[in-house]
């Protein structure tokens, strides 16, 4: 062979056995795929059945009756008898105005009044003797055994005095009613709580000038204790039609249903409470329409000012098709589940979804009651992937 075409030759042979090592590492490559086992997700059953949807709504509580503690007269505080923030009971004594000037002017009018009685006592005898004169001296007058002036004064005079007993008796009456005005002044110095409740702080200080303007304190009535929270036009529409249907319609949209209040730590209130009344419009500006509702509150747990959510049935859903939260993913607005089908084989769906009660999720749209959904495993679940299917229980089965 000539010199000159060894490095050719070299060459050649040197290409050839590349080209045979990338094949041979082609066809290994593809082995391991072709004998590979499908990878192993976690699969949950759609679960058809009638579930009830819930509503919640933000909520603030009120006292069931909210007293403003006010005097009926002026004068000077000079006693607080009551602990600021304790229950007080109905009539019992609050605070006490210096009862000295009334006791004075009801001492003054019960004076008046008895000297009113004995005015009357006077008129009375005086018309006793007037009566009596007349009856003297009209037969006499009829006998022309006096002149007929005389018997005519003695008429002037009955009548005269008739008529101040009359003003004596005006007299009595007026002096009476102001012993009653003057004895109800004197017990206004007494302030006493009108409802059973919680009492709140004091506004006025012992010494101060109190008038019949001043709010002294408060007292609301916590036991039932009122609870407000704003419905919308659709919850309100939907409840009327489940609960208020036929012959018993009535303007209460939740009227006869349990209500369940959830407090601001998160826990559940142990009393259910029921709809007192309903607003009797919807607020334009927010479309909702104002609910209130009454708890029962006998250890005074609850307070005026409190926040919390009310939690009540306002949809019934026959044969709903429910899947778990953890099957249900969402991509810019659009929520979407893999869905296993009888050849193991992965489609990627997207669903329409209703409420959300407990861990699952109501499905309107876009999955049958035969239907498997990925749960676990979600990075193998790809359109058109073939997979290894677990099936776990489903919620009703775990409960």
């Amino acid at each position: 062979m000539p010199r000159g075409r060894q490095p050719l030759s070299c060459v050649f042979l040197l290409m050839s056995s590349l080209v045979l090592g990338l094949s041979g590492c082609r066809t290994d490559g593809q082995n391991p795929q072709a004998a590979g086992t499908p990878p192993t997700v976690q699969v949950a059953a759609v679960e058809r059945r009638d579930v009830a949807l819930t509503s919640e709504w933000i909520a603030t509580m009120d006292g069931y009756v909210n007293a403003q503690i006010q005097s009926h007269v002026s004068g000077y505080l000079i006693r607080q008898d009551y602990r600021e923030g304790s229950i007080v009971s109905k009539g019992q004594l609050l605070f006490q105005i210096d009862p000295r000037p009334f006791q004075a002017t009801l001492d003054q009018s019960q004076g008046q009044l008895a000297q009113a009685e004995a005015q009357v006592i006077q008129a009375q005898a005086q018309l006793a003797k007037a009566s009596q004169d007349v009856a003297r001296d009209t037969p006499l007058a009829e006998a022309k055994a006096i002149a007929q002036s005389q018997l005519d004064d003695d008429l002037q005079a009955k009548a005269g005095a008739a008529a101040a007993v009359t003003a004596a008796q005006s007299g009595v009456a007026a002096a009476k009613a102001a012993v009653e005005q003057a004895q109800l002044n004197l017990s206004f110095t007494r302030i006493t709580s009108m409802v059973d409740g919680v009492a709140g702080i004091a506004q006025a200080q012992i010494g101060d000038l109190v008038a019949t303007t001043t709010v002294l304190t408060s007292v609301s009535q916590v036991d039932p204790i009122k609870v407000y929270f704003p419905i919308s036009e659709q919850d309100y529409l939907r409840a009327q039609k489940i609960h208020a249907t036929g012959a018993g319609r009535q303007a209460l949209p939740l009227d006869g249903v349990p209500l369940t209040l959830v407090l601001a730590d998160g826990s559940i209130y142990p009393h259910p409470g029921k709809v007192l009344w309903t607003d009797r419009q919807v607020d334009p500006s927010t479309g909702t329409i104002r609910v209130a509702a009454g708890f029962p509150n006998a250890n005074s747990i609850l307070r005026p000012g409190e926040y919390g959510r009310v939690r009540a049935v306002t949809d019934m859903r026959h044969d709903a098709l429910l899947i778990p939260q953890a099957a249900v993913t969402e991509l810019q607005g659009t929520f979407q589940a893999s869905v296993v089908g009888s050849d193991n084989r992965v489609t990627i769906r997207n669903l329409q979804m209703g409420s959300q009660v407990g861990s699952d999720w109501v499905v309107n749209q876009g999955l049958s009651p035969t239907d498997r959904v990925v749960v676990g495993g979600m990075q193998y679940a790809r359109q058109g992937a073939v997979v290894h299917p677990e099936l776990v229980p489903a919620a009703s089965e775990r409960r």
